[in-house]
Order: structure tokens, then sequence, then C-alpha cells
């Protein structure tokens, strides 16, 4: 049996069992709290801290729901009003934060690494979660993502998966393909403009498709990325009516998927750039479905890492 989980800030690496045993705890947490209508009290007495330098609504909120129905205290980190606006160090105020007894901190950083760096630098046995570093890892989604693929394809090893859209700046894009390489996926196609797709040594386990219509022929599931203006250089940024004509998901291009393809968001979602509302809204539309397994995920993985 694979070791118990101190920290989590990537999925790259982590063996299937792994994976798998907090998908199933995922499940059995939905289960024992009634689909999120019931407290249990697995984690009473424990103190959960939210430290996101980046805006957030589905994560933070999902985490410190996930929290309070695991009976664990939330504290919720103000960056604008802290001494981390005031320019004090980034590990002065973990160490500071430390000395108040957290038993996990949930830390989102515009800055890829900075959850690595401060499970490095910590100084008691606090645990480290990460909710999205930069363009580097979103570890929850990609298990959110792999739970709400199973839950409908469960034989992964016979799925092809197309992510399509921002590759290049995506956290999400590299969580959700170490979750599903590791699950057994062996045909995972990255699809969007050469200008947002990274190095294809970055991903060997991939195929590379530029065009959205070969790249969704006959898969399973497509998970479609937001344009990550935020993190682009103004030259990069592609004329929104002209990229929605090439790598936009609306109806005439889900029909070439498979039948009950699934249609996969981690939002926020910009209708009409890259998926057309009635696909977002559409039968095949699993979105919501993410976002309630995000919580019951995030139960699962608080949990794993703090249950005495």
């Amino acid at each position: 049996m694979s070791p118990r989980l101190r920290h989590l800030t990537t999925l790259e690496h982590l063996p299937r069992e792994t994976i798998e045993r907090l998908l199933d705890r995922a499940m059995a947490m939905r289960d024992a709290c009634a689909h999120g209508t019931r407290k249990i009290d697995l984690l009473a007495g424990r103190t959960v801290l939210n430290l996101f330098f980046e805006p957030s609504t589905r994560t933070r909120t999902s985490f410190e729901l996930a929290a309070r129905r695991l009976g664990a205290d939330v504290v919720n980190f103000d960056i604008g009003f802290s001494s981390a606006n005031k320019g004090e160090e980034l590990y002065d105020t973990l160490h500071t934060l430390e000395a108040m007894h957290l038993d996990a901190i949930i830390v989102r950083h515009k800055v890829s690494g900075t959850p690595d760096e401060l499970v490095r630098h910590a100084m008691s046995g606090v645990s480290v979660i990460n909710a999205g570093d930069g363009n580097r890892a979103h570890p929850t989604q990609g298990l959110l993502d792999a739970l709400t693929i199973r839950q409908h394809r469960p034989d992964f090893e016979n799925l092809s998966v197309a992510i399509c859209g921002d590759v290049k700046h995506s956290r999400v894009a590299r969580s959700d393909v170490h979750a599903l390489s590791a699950l057994g996926v062996r045909d995972i196609r990255l699809c969007g403009p050469a200008s947002l797709m990274p190095d294809a040594a970055e991903f060997p386990q991939c195929r590379f498709v530029e065009d959205f219509d070969r790249a969704i022929e006959g898969v399973d599931a497509v998970i479609m990325l937001r344009l990550q203006k935020e993190r682009m250089a103004q030259t990069d940024l592609p004329d929104e009516a002209a990229y929605f004509r090439q790598y936009g998901l609306d109806t005439t291009r889900l029909a070439k998927a498979r039948k009950g393809c699934l249609v996969m968001h981690p939002g926020p979602i910009n209708r009409g750039i890259e998926i057309a509302s009635d696909v977002a809204d559409g039968a095949q539309s699993r979105i919501l479905e993410q976002v309630g397994n995000g919580v019951f995920i995030r139960m699962a993985v608080l949990g794993e890492l703090l249950a005495r």
C-alpha cells in the first residue's frame, strides 16, 4: 500500500494506487455526509488556513466547505490587509502562521513552486495543500476531473480525452494529464493554437493536435480551458471571435466526438470564446458535477492528510 500523504503539492509522480485511494475516499466522504447535508467530525479540533494570493471563487469556497463539513475550524487569510501586503517575506508570514498552531495551509500563489517552498521552509508539522501555483499544478482540480470522468467512464485504459485551449498557461491541464496518465489513459490529446501550446517534451505521453476538429474526433471526454489572459503577454492575446471559430466548442464540433462525450470545464467559463452556452448548459455537460465533486475531493485530501 502506498504511504499516507503529508502534503499535496502536485500529482506528478503520484502512483496510481494513491490517486485511486483519494478518489475512493471522496466517494466514501460523499456518502458519509449524505451528499453534503450532514457534517462528520473527522477533523474536530483541527485548524485549516486558506492562504490565497490570487482571486478564487470555486476552489477557496469548496476547500472551506470541505473543512467545515469535516468538523475543522477554518481561517481565511485576507492578503489585502495582511503584513504580506506590506512587504513581509513569504517565509516570515509562514512562520508567523505556524506559531498559531495550524494543522494545514491551503495555498494559491501566482509563482510556480511556492507550495513546495513552503513545505521546505515549514518548521512545524503543518500540511501544505496546493490550490494552484502559477501554471504548474492544481492537484485537487486534477483529482476532481478524474473523479467526474470515472463516475461516467470508469474504464480509463480505453478512454480518449481531449484537452483544448490555452494549455501553455494552464495548471489544470498539467494536473489533468498527470492524473489521467497515472490512471491508465493512453490517448490524451492536447489542442490549441501553436502560441498557446507548451513544449512537446513536457508532455511525452500526449498527442499534440492543432486542428480542433481532428482533436475531438471520437473522444470520450473533452476538457475545455479558458484563455489565461492574466498570464499572457499582450502580443499573445488572440482575437476572441477568431479563436471561437477555430477552437470554440459548439454543437457541430461536439457531434464529432463519441456519442455521449463528457463536456468539462474547470471554470470560470468564458461563454462564446472557448465554449458555446448551449454546450456548457447542455445534456452532455458535466461542469456543475465537477464543482460538486470538488468539495468531496477536498474532503478526501484533508482527511488523508489530517485524520488522526
